[in-house]
């Protein structure tokens, strides 16, 4: 049988206007920005007067390390959100905004699947409502800014071996990930070694997706650390005068996007952290918003519950002070006959013991997210091939871990199918067991929160650190960092750091190769194996295959 694909789907969506999304929440036209008939900014003076709303129930969806084979978890938060709406509930979704970088590399597109998208997915995908433009200029001025004061005299006394803030464009380039900068004489200024991150690992990104309004966000990054002097001593966004001007190009990214879902229930999209790299949440602004506005949100935290999850609650829930009633992880029967060892060109054939083998990994994540107190529900994102007793046995591995697996049909059927996902989630949160905490204490050390992790998520022996990063982690300490969160940056592949290492190892150890301070958005960033801060392009991008068509409408997006 053919299926449409997504942006067939999306393309014939019966879209209403978008002050008809934002009524369902109590938004007036009024203090909606829109862009166009279908998206929409939500005003911060707007976000403000809803503040004494009694919040609503917080949902998070996560997943399974990600596989070639698929997982779903865009497509699952959307379906859940869709179907919560479906029983009864008044619910809203948040998810992220797409990066240009994957989506020209080897995704194509982010913005759910099937009859579980939200819309208009052509223009999330793509500028959107500039949001990661202005991020990517507010991060260039202050490196032009930085520069621009060495060239004029440097009374800062910057250190030029010791500038640490990078550049960033949005897109896998990895020629721009080691550059040297200033060549051709003296009016380009003194050269140095630099070098390009991808604007979702910005720490502006990280600060808008972190902030709770415009004075927190100037703050923020006035606190950003770009560069040390010859005595060690740090040099702040705030000493080079850029904080002003950079919230300045901010401003209008920092309110919240307002879009629909393919049946006209309403998703806010904003923000777009990494998780491999960055903390991989949408923006605290938005979350906190639609906890305002409806009784049930579902929210996402990127890739794999090692990573996504653990940074959405140990990080945001900490620094936004939210605790989520419940957690879906997502998994396909796909998925875990690939953890069990067969090839993805084998996967349509039936195979129940591979499906029994692969279920380690699933098992590993659900114990991770019941450490820190919260309930978990495992979603089975449904593929046609699946076989009864495929699903059987996956329902029966998650029931011996406490746990219960619904089978959830969105892609295909929208909400009608996931409407069971969805009453297992509300008959969860309302038996009240939820008691949230993070897995690691604000006062301890910088090097034990990473080991925490290390052991404690990923099963991994200990973390491996040199003496120059211990002490560099030290420093930080004395100079009142120590009580910051810590972001890792590893593979989404696996629990350890080599991509290829599927289901649940054990037996190894996490090499930590850098770390870096993001004072401005408060935490630490421990760089763990190969993991790239600026990706590159596969052999075959997706961007070979994303062109206009002679009705000037784009194909080759997924």
């Amino acid at each position: 049988m053919a299926y449409k694909s997504d942006i067939e789907i999306a393309r014939a969506a019966s879209k209403k206007p978008i002050q008809e999304i934002g009524a369902k929440l109590g938004i007036s036209s009024d203090d909606l920005l829109p862009y166009g008939h279908d998206k929409a900014k939500v005003s911060q003076s707007f976000i403000n007067s809803v503040q004494g709303n009694e919040n609503g129930k917080l949902i998070l969806v996560t997943a399974i390390n990600p596989t070639p084979a698929g997982e779903g978890k865009t497509t699952t938060t959307v379906g859940l959100g869709d179907g919560l709406n479906r029983i009864g509930k008044k619910a809203a979704v948040c998810i992220r905004e797409a990066s240009l970088g994957p989506n020209f590399g080897m995704k194509g597109g982010a913005a759910g699947g099937g009859y579980a998208q939200v819309v208009p997915m052509e223009e999330m995908n793509l500028h959107f409502t500039g949001d990661f433009h202005a991020i990517t200029s507010a991060h260039s001025l202050l490196s032009a800014m930085i520069d621009n004061h060495i060239y004029w005299g440097n009374s800062l006394e910057i250190d030029t071996r010791r500038v640490v803030w990078r550049r960033v464009v949005d897109m896998n380039d990895r020629a721009l990930r080691q550059i040297t900068t200033s060549l051709g004489g003296v009016a380009n200024g003194f050269p140095r070694e630099a070098g390009f991150d991808i604007t979702v690992a910005s720490e502006v990104m990280a600060i808008l997706c972190l902030s709770k309004d415009l004075s927190d966000l100037q703050k923020r990054l006035g606190d950003m650390i770009v560069a040390y002097r010859r005595d060690r001593s740090p040099v702040y966004a705030r000493d080079i005068k850029a904080d002003g001007a950079m919230t300045v190009l901010l401003k209008d990214a920092m309110q919240p996007n307002l879009v629909q879902t393919l049946e006209n229930n309403p998703a806010f999209v904003h923000g777009g952290p990494f998780a491999n790299i960055a903390h991989g949440c949408n923006s605290v602004i938005a979350t906190t918003a639609a906890l305002k506005l409806a009784d049930y949100v579902v929210t996402e935290a990127g890739f794999g519950a090692d990573l996504g999850a653990e940074k959405f609650l140990n990080i945001k829930c900490r620094k936004a002070g939210l605790a989520p009633s419940c957690v879906v992880v997502v998994a396909t029967v796909r998925a875990m006959k690939m953890n069990g060892g067969v090839a993805k060109a084998d996967l349509g054939a039936e195979n129940v013991d591979a499906v029994k083998n692969g279920c380690a990994n699933l098992g590993r994540h659900i114990e991770n997210v019941k450490s820190f107190g919260v309930p978990v529900v495992v979603a089975i994102n449904h593929f046609v091939t699946d076989t009864d007793a495929e699903v059987q046995a996956v329902k029966d591995y998650v029931a011996g871990q406490g746990a219960e697996a619904v089978l959830s049909r969105h892609w295909e059927l929208g909400s009608e199918g996931s409407a069971d996902l969805a009453t297992k989630v509300v008959e969860t949160i309302e038996k009240g067991e939820a008691d949230f905490a993070p897995i690691y204490p604000d006062e301890m050390g910088l090097a034990d929160k990473i080991n925490t992790i290390a052991t404690k998520i990923y099963r991994a022996d200990a973390a491996l650190m040199d003496q120059k990063i211990l002490n560099q982690l030290k420093d930080w300490e004395e100079q009142g960092y120590g009580n910051l969160p810590v972001c890792m940056a590893k593979t989404q592949y696996s629990f350890t750091t080599d991509p290829n290492e599927r289901g649940a190892p054990t037996g190894f150890t996490i090499p930590v190769r850098e770390v870096r301070l993001s004072a401005g958005a408060g935490f630490v960033v421990a760089i763990c194996g190969e993991i790239m801060t600026m990706p590159g392009l596969p052999r075959v991008p997706s961007a070979e295959a994303i062109k206009l068509n002679a009705d000037g409408d784009v194909e080759g997006l997924f």
